[in-house]
């Protein structure tokens, strides 16, 4: 019984546990994907390959507009959009996602060109 009287009062004066996210963060680590932050347009082909090999079905390909659109709330991480691009055209950063107040899509699309 005195032991717990020991925790308690070691507890009650020691700080916190945890960090105070998000105004204290740590940094990232080598090998973070961290998140999607879209496609070159130029590049990408929208053949739709990122799109059938995402387990988390957070991206929209459109070959007909020409459209790519990531629900990023979706997106599991995992690399495979990535991996499986043919153009490697899809951009990760090793930077967590930011907290926000509102849930947006990202949405990229090919500008026209004269010939289209």
């Amino acid at each position: 019984m005195f032991d717990m009287f020991s925790n308690i009062i070691k507890n009650l004066f020691a700080g916190p546990a945890t960090r105070l996210y998000p105004f204290v963060k740590r940094k990232t680590f080598a090998d973070v994907r961290g998140q999607i932050t879209g496609i070159d347009p130029e590049v990408c082909i929208y053949c739709g390959i990122c799109q059938r090999k995402c387990p988390a079905l957070c991206i929209t390909v459109d070959k007909a507009t020409k459209t790519w659109t990531l629900d990023p709330y979706k997106c599991i991480v995992c690399g495979v959009c990535e991996e499986a691009c043919p153009k490697h055209c899809i951009n990760m950063t090793g930077e967590y996602r930011q907290p926000v107040h509102r849930k947006e899509m990202v949405t990229q699309s090919k500008a026209p060109t004269p010939q289209e």
